[in-house]
């Protein structure tokens, strides 16, 4: 029997398309409308941003705890978070949790490196582009990254809280999005990660001036295949 995946949901948008992800990538390993058994649970985001905003990352923690007891209850094997920026909680996290988990950043370094690349652009929150989430597994597998300038990590960063986790895709913001990619590719970059799990949603690989590390679908196929292992 395939293990059952936990989802620990942060905001609706990107755990929604992890979620849908997971059943199309089971599907296609696993035969017409087959998956395996998934769970979900989430916090209001709202309260999620109370601790985000002033960096208290052990507050963050307990709410992604609180999430595991209850998948964890509910019977999943092993537990992803398809959210970016809350990982920077991870470490007071993994060694409490009832279960192991999958670390997006992770699962996207390992992608990169598969694909040759060298030199990564890293777009996200605000909290997460200036956080250690990211640096610390690319350059621990010896990747370059650079993040944008801090008034279009602002810019950014507001697109993200106010329009992308409502389900707001304006072409203005695509042709934002575009523009810094754009700029990053001339700074050398040869792949930009896509380190909030709602950008995906806006920039495809069609829009953007660099091939795209799809964080929310890279950790949603590698959760479909460690519950297929």
């Amino acid at each position: 029997m395939p293990k059952h995946i936990g989802i620990v949901a942060c905001s609706a948008e990107g755990a929604a398309l992890c979620y849908r992800t997971i059943c199309v990538e089971g599907s296609r390993l696993m035969g017409k409308h087959a998956h395996p058994e998934v769970s979900m649970h989430t916090h209001p985001l709202s309260e999620y941003v109370k601790f985000i905003e002033p960096g208290d990352w052990a507050g963050v923690a307990a709410l992604m705890l609180s999430s595991a007891e209850n998948l964890a209850r509910a019977g999943a094997d092993f537990l992803i978070c398809p959210d970016n920026t809350i990982h920077q909680a991870f470490e007071f996290v993994e060694h409490r949790s009832p279960q192991p988990w999958l670390h997006i950043a992770q699962e996207v370094t390992m992608e990169a490196k598969h694909c040759h690349y060298k030199r990564l652009a890293v777009l996200g929150t605000r909290f997460l582009m200036e956080g250690p989430v990211y640096p610390e597994k690319l350059e621990a597998a010896g990747l370059e990254y650079r993040i944008p300038g801090q008034k279009e990590r602002e810019r950014i960063n507001q697109i993200i809280f106010d329009e992308l986790v409502n389900a707001q895709l304006t072409s203005r913001s695509l042709a934002y999005f575009t523009e810094v990619i754009r700029a990053m590719k001339q700074d050398g970059c040869d792949a930009v990660v896509l380190g909030c799990t709602e950008i995906p949603l806006l920039v495809t690989e069609e829009s953007s001036p660099l091939p795209i590390l799809d964080s929310t679908r890279l950790l949603a196929r590698a959760a479909v295949r460690k519950a297929l292992s």
